[in-house]
């Protein structure tokens, strides 16, 4: 479980600091791969390689709504549903976390490790270490970005 501190401007103009909590399961996971035929780990590889960015932010953003969740007051639940889902999507502070996850490959993958079940985490690692930096390169008219590929874990 990942529990996220956002700072945001609210729709008043006020500044707000709030705790956010962030979880995905095992059956999450499961469900997450029978959702697609070739299973997720293999479509986002696909996604990837052909340079889909448009597919990739929108399954990224599947995994963060996926996530989040409230924790019970006792601590022995964890608490998602869909309303919970798009209310926390209608934020100010899911604009920030969002565009923080897209815009940092870092903070993108920490937010993974954070949310994925701890016995997964050296899975997580092993392919991050395997996978190269995305490289950017500019010419005169235009910029193009490669990801790294991913890899199933």
């Amino acid at each position: 479980m990942l529990k996220r501190e956002i700072t945001y401007e609210d729709f008043d103009g006020n500044q707000q600091t709030d705790i956010f909590y962030f979880n995905v399961s095992k059956p999450d996971l499961i469900d997450l791969e029978v959702g697609y035929a070739e299973g997720f780990g293999a479509m986002i590889q696909k996604v990837i390689e052909e340079k889909d960015h448009k597919t990739l932010i929108k399954r990224f953003k599947e995994i963060v709504l996926l996530a989040y969740g409230e924790k019970s007051e006792d601590g022995k639940r964890f608490i998602k549903s869909d309303q919970l889902r798009e209310e926390f999507s209608q934020t100010a502070a899911y604009e920030v976390l969002f565009m923080e996850l897209a815009t940092d490959d870092n903070a993108a993958a920490n937010f993974l490790k954070g949310v994925l079940p701890k016995d997964m985490i050296g899975e997580i690692d092993k392919a991050i270490a395997t996978t190269p930096p995305i490289t950017t390169t500019t010419t005169p008219t235009t910029t193009t970005t490669t990801p790294p590929p991913v890899q199933n874990i």
